[in-house]
């Protein structure tokens, strides 16, 4: 074989050194499917033939496939409530629970109001202490005052009547007697029997073991005042050893007994 003959002697086609091309990596491919160009219609082929049918691409205007129903779930969604509700349902059970303790509040206010006004205007409880009114009334008996009955447009207290005034000598202290005299009537006292202007006054609701026997007077009682006796004569402090009453020291009339319930009476 001649050197020309040597298959050695000739370089090989370029196209056997061509660099090989690098693999487009996963990340920098496209995302959607690349189809090739359409050829150029093969003049031979004939005219009605049938294009070849194209495949299929996805866009933007086609409709979604329609979703499967979920499956229906156990349980009454309507009793449970949701977190929003059951706030809204606890504030309002504390909005409610508040303004019922305002109004409590409102209602315990004005009573305490209203009594406070009874007392001072009204009626008032009283405890009889000792037995200055025996045997009318006993110690420790508790007492209804009408403290209406005197005001200056209603009436004036009456000769026998039972009331609650305020002591003379210390106001502080208050005393239950029985009116004996008013002002402008002359009283004087024989032996323990009580006269008014010359008259001898019923004492039936004095018990003889309760009669005194001194001597007092005889006095004129002075305007807008009152002389006032307890019905135990022989153990009673009153008009006899501190004078006359002024009105403005009556507190009311003894309108009630309640207590002891057995011995309840009106007077």
């Amino acid at each position: 074989m001649s050197d020309s003959q040597n298959p050695y002697d000739h370089p090989p086609a370029p196209d056997r050194f061509e660099p090989a091309r690098p693999e487009t990596p996963a990340w920098a491919r496209p995302s959607h499917q690349v189809y090739p160009a359409p050829q150029p219609a093969d003049p031979t082929q004939s005219q009605h033939a049938a294009p070849p049918a194209e495949p299929h691409r996805p866009g933007t205007g086609d409709g979604l496939p329609p979703l499967e129903p979920l499956p229906a779930m156990a349980g009454d969604f309507g009793a449970t409530a949701s977190p929003a509700s059951a706030s809204l349902e606890g504030t309002s059970l504390s909005s409610r629970l508040i303004d019922e303790f305002v109004a409590w509040l409102k209602t315990l206010a004005s009573a305490a109001v209203y009594a406070t006004l009874i007392v001072t205007f009204g009626f008032q409880v009283a405890r009889v202490e000792g037995q200055s009114m025996a045997p009318t009334l006993q110690d420790q008996d508790r007492l209804i005052v009408n403290k209406f009955a005197y005001l200056s447009a209603i009436g004036e207290p009456q000769v026998g009547d039972i009331v609650m005034l305020y002591y003379p000598s210390n106001p502080d202290k208050s005393f239950v007697k029985r009116v004996i005299a008013r002002a402008d009537q002359r009283v004087r006292i024989v032996d323990g029997k009580v006269y008014v202007d010359d008259v001898p006054v019923d004492e039936s609701f004095v018990p003889e073991q309760y009669r005194s026997h001194e001597d007092w007077g005889p006095e004129v009682v002075p305007m807008g005042y009152y002389f006032v006796m307890g019905d135990h004569r022989n153990n009673s402090s009153d008009s006899r050893h501190w004078g006359f009453v002024p009105k403005k020291y009556i507190i009311g009339r003894v309108q009630l007994r309640w207590w002891p319930v057995p011995d309840a009476r009106t007077f």
